[in-house]
């Protein structure tokens, strides 16, 4: 079992080509209703990822054994759930759904400093869909997502073809550390700039922290970047909370040292306070715990 996230997510071009078929031509319902049959199949035969989910609800959630292994297929099923969302939302559906938000006015202020600034979210909820909440903002924002460059080329591709236009800049990490001017030329234009900070990669930097009672590694990246910059910095998630309607949460920094230990600390409080809240949104389906070997 990889003790460490691989830098790939599963899935197919066909897999997706399917679902777009059913949200397109026959509605949403129906293409939530193939999810029962994806989530069989995982609960089926993804041995690696129903180990480590199962952990983290029966031995990080505290779940009696019965109740963990429903809520590994309730897990997946909500996970489908945030993936059809997501393309819904992006091509041209966002209508059928409804969206509410909660500390939103930290980003308004924050842009109003002229100075931009940083939000640091996880792989809980549906995130990638924030652009939408940023687009109702009072002022106007720009969004520079920081990522890596190893997910599915060809799924990217095929999704890029069926959906409108994203007015997110991509910022690429690079090994020789260029990415940091980029960072830095998008907050001098007053933009919002997004990392997620819960994916270690085995070889790089890391810092370790206590996330629902069991230490874990954490990338060093983001926490040093975000104590380096003198810029706000927000932890923020997007949360489905029903079907068709979603929550985004955020929440300012208020480390008093802006060291990045002590941010790393704040932000696992903020995921920890995001996830009993939601439980089945934690979307990380790889030994994070390392407690699996």
């Amino acid at each position: 079992m990889a003790s460490e996230w691989q830098g790939k997510s599963k899935g197919t071009v066909l897999g997706y080509k399917i679902f777009v078929f059913f949200i397109q031509k026959v509605g949403m319902g129906a293409a939530y209703f193939v999810l029962y049959f994806v989530a069989t199949y995982f609960c089926l035969f993804s041995r690696d990822s129903n180990k480590s989910i199962y952990y983290y609800l029966r031995h990080r959630l505290k779940y009696s054994k019965s109740k963990s292994l429903i809520n590994v297929f309730k897990s997946y099923y909500v996970f489908g759930q945030t993936i059809l969302d997501k393309i819904a939302i992006s091509s041209n559906l966002s209508h059928k759904f409804t969206y509410e938000s909660d500390g939103v006015h930290l980003i308004t202020d924050t842009l109003k400093q002229k100075k931009g600034g940083i939000l640091i979210s996880a792989h809980v909820g549906n995130f990638e869909i924030s652009e939408y909440f940023f687009g109702e903002l009072e002022e106007n924002a720009s969004i520079s997502l920081l990522t890596t460059d190893i997910e599915h080329t060809a799924i990217k591709a095929y999704l890029d073809s069926v959906r409108k236009k994203s007015n997110i800049n991509l910022i690429i990490i690079k090994d020789d550390l260029s990415h940091i001017f980029e960072v830095n030329a998008a907050l001098a234009r007053n933009e919002i700039v997004c990392i997620t900070g819960d994916r270690y990669i085995k070889g790089s930097k890391f810092l370790t922290a206590d996330l629902l009672g069991k230490e874990a590694k954490f990338p060093a990246g983001p926490y040093m970047l975000a104590s380096r910059l003198n810029v706000p910095v927000m932890f923020v998630y997007v949360m489905k909370e029903t079907n068709k309607h979603y929550h985004l949460y955020a929440r300012k920094s208020e480390a008093k040292h802006r060291d990045a230990q002590g941010l790393l600390e704040e932000y696992t409080e903020s995921v920890t306070w995001m996830l009993k809240k939601h439980p089945l949104q934690w979307f990380n389906y790889f030994d994070f715990w390392n407690a699996l070997k």
